[in-house]
């Protein structure tokens, strides 16, 4: 085999025309000052401010985007020539609809006040279903005369590529052409450098008295009490629809609603005695199922909206975990995607090597051409092992053996990779490095440039063995095993099962250090160990590598102060060299992060740690729009009658952050499942001191469904049985 030793050092590289980190996000428009209102369906996500509108600069990320690209960048609706006055806005609580309320702003004629503020009413009413983007603006006359306004809709598309809008440079790009406008509809389309031609049709139901190709005008005249209604449609990239906007919108919103309804009621409900808590549990759910993505291999979640907006290997891999016990059906699509997607040759300018799992898809033009290496990308080293993770992970959840039995040979080119390309000097560790100075230089979960370094703040130089990728390969090796064993394999369930424990030992003499309480954050390309106090240490407990005596010193760690922010453990300690609260990883809180760790100490016994975790990143809800946990926010501590700071550029939402709650919940309540024997266990159930009382119904196994209650009676909780179908049962243990 030949050496694919990589030795150069993490550091910002070209991107574009301007020196910066490696495929930075460009902070100059932070989304959480903004708040956007999001939606997504299938392949087409939309960002609009509080009005609806997209205002078009080129530092904002709004618009309707489309497969990677922005196929709509202005959409801003006037009246009179002003824009109207914000009332609310609202999105539903299944995330199918957004509702924008406006009214007229003060008009004025010739110095002359011609129509006085709040006397006409408009309501945006908007939705996204099969790469179209459906609304209807309703305009009611509460004045005692009539009125003629005239409302304007300005529109526009650029065709950028999500990289672009990200922060990328290009020297050159395709060709715009001259819209084509018709009657009722007007075309914006553009060829790419790739050849590819892409076009954004939008429909208008009545026809407009004005329509240019940056422009839509209506005359509206409406009597007193009167109500008028215009339709549009934005169609991006797809066929258009087969009758006119009126009735297609409410013949799709039918069915967006349907389907939301139907993804939905698969799951398994939460309902508790804190009323904010299950605003924040229905959000998370509605989240969940916005993201996830029908394929031909099942459900998929994908990562998050904006940027993430697509299949990454890493992320769903760990959405699934923490939502196999609300709905193992996920856990299903991404193995069976992942499988299907499994490299299998080399191939340096993708970082692809036989048996490596997915890191991340593309499909705009900047991918298609390789402006960036991500079409079809595997730089990750952890997604490989966290494959077989999950493979575990679902048989235990679920029993199914069949499913597994077709998943075997991918899992054995995993195991495979693992023990050859992922070890790439034979020392027993799994190491990254990257193939081409294109790749990511980090290819861990934190992935930033900067994020793995030495106590002294030096970064390391590769090939890097992280601290937590080796916890996952001792998972992967336990995980395999159970599955061999269930498949008849126990030669091979044996042999797995050795390779495990040979690794727990030679894992705690080479990464634990004693002075630092906890393990090393990685090793660099010289076995030098990076002595830096960081999160990923709480991964070695989610996955059980961690030999007791060292869980208790690291759990320590992770709840002191210089971890523990008070909302969350905080990515790196305050006490580190590169420690900086607004940093992405050197500092900062990931509620996903936070819910491997609290997984983790919940495995060891340590309950009340988990539920200080969940009480932290809830109350952080409370502060945050629409209860929306984000992809990340700083890591300042947390102080009286404050909130959280926030992240300018961080996702919201986030699969992996959005079902964190979700996944602590089960470690506070010790949930796990006895497939073979129907039960369903809580370990030393604990609930934080928040909620008194936990429902759970519809929780599926083979056998049948339970409903349960867990409630808090004085020192233990209790749980009771409510409902029960076919041979299931509980079992309690304290």
């Amino acid at each position: 085999m030949e050496d694919r030793t990589d030795l150069l050092t993490p550091q910002p590289m070209e991107f574009g025309t301007a020196r910066t980190p490696q495929f930075f996000i460009a902070a100059t428009a932070p989304l959480q000052e903004r708040r956007p209102r999001t939606q997504k369906h299938g392949d087409t996500f939309s960002m609009f401010d509080h009005n609806g509108d997209a205002l078009g600069s080129p530092d904002s990320p709004e618009g309707i985007y489309h497969r990677d690209t922005r196929y709509l960048s202005h959409f801003f609706l006037t009246i009179g020539g002003e824009r109207p006055l914000l009332l609310s806005s609202m999105l539903r609580d299944d995330n199918a609809l957004l509702t924008f309320d406006l009214a007229n702003p003060d008009l004025y004629e010739a110095d002359e006040l011609r129509l006085q503020h709040d006397l006409i009413h408009i309501r945006r009413t908007r939705f996204l279903w099969n790469a179209t983007c459906f609304e209807r603006v309703s305009v009611r006359n509460y004045d005692e005369t009539t009125r003629r306004i005239r409302l304007e809709l300005a529109f526009a598309s650029d065709f950028a590529d999500l990289f672009e809008v990200r922060g990328a440079r290009r020297p050159k790009r395709g060709t715009m052409h001259k819209p084509k406008v018709e009657k009722d509809r007007v075309i914006l389309s553009y060829t790419g450098l790739d050849g590819v031609k892409r076009q954004t049709v939008l429909r208008f139901d009545p026809a407009p008295d004005e329509l240019t190709g940056e422009r839509a005008v209506h005359e509206v005249e409406l009597k007193p009490r009167q109500t008028r209604q215009l339709f549009i449609e934005v169609i991006c990239g797809a066929e258009e629809p087969r009758f006119e906007p009126r009735r297609q919108f409410f013949s799709g919103l039918l069915e967006a609603r349907r389907f939301m309804r139907g993804m939905v009621t698969k799951a398994a409900s939460i309902a508790t005695s804190h009323d904010v808590f299950n605003e924040a549990i229905r959000r998370a759910i509605a989240d969940l199922y916005m993201l996830v993505t029908e394929t031909e291999h099942g459900h998929y979640p994908y990562a998050g909206i904006p940027w993430f907006s697509t299949v990454f290997g890493r992320d769903a891999l760990i959405t699934a975990m923490q939502t196999l016990w609300l709905d193992p059906s996920i856990a299903r699509g991404v193995l069976k995607h992942l499988a299907a997607n499994q490299a299998t040759e080399e191939d340096p300018a993708a970082d692809a090597e036989p048996g490596k799992i997915l890191h991340e898809v593309r499909y705009g033009e900047m991918a298609e051409l390789g402006e960036v290496p991500f079409r079809r990308y595997y730089g990750s080293v952890d997604a490989t092992p966290l494959f077989v993770m999950l493979a575990g992970s679902y048989l235990e959840r679920t029993g199914d053996v069949d499913t597994l039995r077709g998943l075997w040979p991918n899992i054995e080119a995993a195991l495979n990779w693992i023990r050859t390309y992922g070890d790439r000097d034979g020392d027993g560790f799994v190491e990254y490095g990257r193939r081409t100075v294109a790749g990511l230089a980090n290819q861990g979960w934190k992935d930033s440039f900067d994020a793995i370094f030495h106590a002294d703040g030096r970064l390391a130089i590769g090939p890097i063995a992280l601290c937590e990728v080796q916890a996952y390969v001792y998972g992967a090796w336990k995980a395999a095993a159970r599955v061999a064993r269930a498949l008849g394999l126990e030669a091979r369930a044996h042999e797995l099962e050795t390779l495990a424990e040979d690794l727990r030992g030679r894992f705690d003499r080479t990464f634990f250090d004693e002075e630092l309480g906890t393990y090393v954050l990685a090793l660099d390309g010289e076995k030098k160990p990076c002595r830096v106090r960081a999160s990923n240490a709480g991964h070695t407990l989610f996955t059980g590598i961690a030999y007791p005596e060292r869980a208790v010193s690291v759990a320590h760690v992770l709840m002191g102060r210089s971890s523990f922010s008070g909302w969350g453990i905080r990515t790196v300690a305050t006490t580190e060299s590169r420690y900086n609260p607004m940093s992405y990883h050197n500092g900062s809180v990931w509620p996903h992060d936070n819910a491997l760790i609290a997984a983790g100490l919940s495995r060891y016994g340590f309950r009340a740690e988990a539920a200080r975790v969940l009480e932290g990143l809830f109350m952080a809800s409370t502060y945050i729009d629409l209860r929306r946990l984000p992809e990340l926010f700083c890591g300042f501590p947390r102080q009286r009658s404050r909130g959280p700071t926030f992240y300018p550029v961080a996702c919201a939402p986030q699969a992996w952050a959005a079902v964190a709650p979700l996944s602590i919940l089960q470690s506070c309540l010790g949930m796990s499942f006895d497939c073979s024997a129907g039960t369903l266990i809580f370990h030393q159930p604990m609930l934080p001191d928040f909620l008194k009382e936990v429902t759970l119904r519809g929780i599926t196994l083979p056998q049948g469904r339970i409903d349960v209650l867990l409630r808090q009676a004085e020192t233990e909780v209790v749980v009771h049985v409510l409902h029960r179908e076919g041979e299931t049962r509980v079992t309690t243990t304290y």
